[in-house]
């Protein structure tokens, strides 16, 4: 049962001392003044330096209620200055709420960088959630001049193979690391793609490789762009391999592109549920679901 009427004098700060034992949500931990008062502009360091009152329960624990059970995590942190997780922690998001709510801004930023480098699916990500891709492809004729002097231009003609992509996706986390995933290539560099509506839930990539005989000014010219990998393989990270420039790996071909598609999403939890025309012919489809199970 709580004391609402025990609360800490603020004129007073003796009267928090060593160690401070604390009931977060029916959980009961033990710890010093100095780790809850370590990030001093958090809401743990405003609390426990006598700025905010504090409450007690009967049993004189000081009481915060918030959720106990993560909070093993926030405390550790603010011990080791570090973000320990175990394998497989699957409440990132509610751990990311109640570093918010006690405004650790270090522990927001680890929690960040944390959830860059692990799976959607140990983030929380829905079942059920499903992908739809219809993919096509047209082949056009482009003439153009070649020049070959001041007064010496000849007239070519080259075949290009346009390649469109209309992705539809339940899951908003899952089209943003595809748009991670992906960069188109321009005349002014890497850009990324963006979700086509304002809800973030389609995402339609289009792009047109160089064939080998149309020359790089001219492909500027018309405005095509391709399409690459972004991101880099996983390698062993030794000096030599860091000081190696990696350059985005082009996507050629939609076989190509449903080679990185099936690879993101399989490694994020989602099953092939249906390919259209021929199941046997994945890399060859027109359309295909994808269900996170």
């Amino acid at each position: 049962m709580l004391n609402l009427n025990s609360r800490v004098d603020n004129s007073n700060r003796n009267s928090l001392q060593d160690p401070v034992s604390l009931n977060v949500g029916g959980e009961i931990y033990t710890t010093t003044l100095g780790t809850l008062t370590r990030c001093q502009d958090s809401m743990l360091g405003a609390m426990f330096t006598g700025q905010i009152p504090v409450l007690r329960d009967n049993k004189g624990h000081v009481f915060i209620d918030r959720d106990g059970k993560v909070f093993r995590y926030i405390l550790n942190y603010l011990r080791s200055s570090s973000l320990d997780l175990p394998d497989g922690f699957s409440e990132l998001a509610l751990l990311r709420s109640e570093a918010d709510f006690f405004q650790i801004r270090p522990l927001l930023e680890e929690i960040h960088q944390y959830e860059a480098k692990v799976p959607l699916s140990l983030r929380g990500g829905p079942l059920g959630a499903m992908i739809m891709v219809k993919v096509d492809s047209k082949v056009r004729v482009l003439h153009f001049n070649l020049r070959h002097g001041p007064e010496n231009y000849e007239l070519r003609t080259c075949s290009v193979r346009a390649f469109s992509v209309d992705l539809f996706c339940t899951w908003t986390a899952f089209l943003a690391l595809l748009c991670e995933h992906f960069s188109y290539r321009t005349s002014q560099g890497l850009t990324s793609p963006h979700p086509s509506n304002p809800r973030q839930n389609r995402l339609k990539l289009e792009w047109v490789p160089r064939p080998e005989d149309l020359p790089l000014e001219q492909y500027n010219k018309q405005r095509y762009r391709g399409l690459a990998v972004s991101n880099p393989p996983e390698v062993e990270r030794t000096d030599d391999i860091m000081n190696r420039h990696w350059s985005p790996c082009e996507i050629t071909d939609m076989q190509g592109f449903m080679e990185e598609l099936l690879k993101v999403s399989l490694a994020e939890g989602f099953k092939v549920d249906l390919v259209i025309p021929d199941p046997a012919e994945v890399l060859c489809c027109t359309s295909l679901r994808l269900v996170k199970c």
